[in-house]
Order: structure tokens, then sequence, then C-alpha cells
């Protein structure tokens, strides 16, 4: 018997921008619930790309985020004893964390560097719709057109 889907909870948004993405964000990034970190870490990155930019940090960001979401995933369905991976659509909010998931992943797996000018560097790739989590997007992007065929399994 499966139990009960996980109730969505409320943040509240963060104080600088009042903007839920940017908390949810900021609590993605916080390491041992060192959240004064993390948001240092973050309002440093924005005033970094505002510098290198000339645009809007948050409007960066927030461009970033919206060109990282996947619009299709694959997900593994069972029928009659066989594994198949079915391509289904990615909603807005589970789009929003996978994008924001990679962004991270890619920041941290990178060495030597301190995580601003990582963090940095990669929303601006991001932006310009490139970097290495914009490779983890059309890596999920070419899995589901290659189950294409598999469409029919979605439930």
């Amino acid at each position: 018997m499966r139990k009960k889907r996980a109730e969505i909870r409320e943040i509240s948004p963060d104080p600088v921008f009042n903007s839920v993405r940017v908390a949810r964000f900021i609590n993605k990034l916080m390491w041992d619930g060192k959240k004064t970190i993390a948001e240092k870490i973050f309002y440093t990155a924005l005033k970094k790309i505002e510098e290198r930019t000339k645009k809007d940090g948050l409007e960066v960001f927030n461009k970033a985020i919206d060109n990282l979401k996947p619009i299709y995933e694959v997900r593994p369905r069972r029928v009659g004893g066989a594994t198949y991976q079915v391509p289904v659509e990615v909603d807005e909010r589970r789009g929003e964390t996978l994008a924001m998931r990679w962004l991270l992943q890619v920041t941290r797996d990178e060495k030597g560097r301190p995580m601003v000018d990582k963090l940095v560097d990669e929303i601006i790739e991001a932006y310009n719709n490139g970097g290495k989590a914009m490779k983890i997007r059309e890596n999920v992007h070419r899995m589901a057109e290659a189950n294409r065929a598999f469409a029919h399994f979605r439930w």
C-alpha cells in the first residue's frame, strides 16, 4: 500500500527580493542549516552577475532557471514484467526544482574555486543557454525523445 503524497509546504519569500523562487534556491544552497552563509553566497553572486552582465541580477537568475527547466523527463513504468522508461511532461514546480538542483550539482562538482564564482559562472552560462547544467537538461530531453515509442504507457 502506498503512503500519502507529501504535502507541499508554504515557503516564505526572501527578505531582499520578496521572491519565493529565491528563497527556495537559498534553501537548496544551504548546507548544514547555515542559512546566513547561503544567503551571503547568493546575494554576492547576484551583485557579481550585475557587474559582469550590466543587467539586473535577479532577472538574469530567473531567466537562467527558466532556460534550465526541462519540458519532458522519463519515469520508469512497470508493464507486464518489463520496466519501460516512459516520457512524461514535467509540471512547473518540479521543473523549477530540477533546474535548481542541476545548477547546484554542477557548481558543487567543480573544485578549487569559491562557491560564489562558480555560481556566477554557471548562472551566466545558463542565461546564455550553455554550460554543464544545460547539458544535463539536454540529456534528459534526449532520453525522453529516444523513448517516445513508449509514450502510450503514460498513466
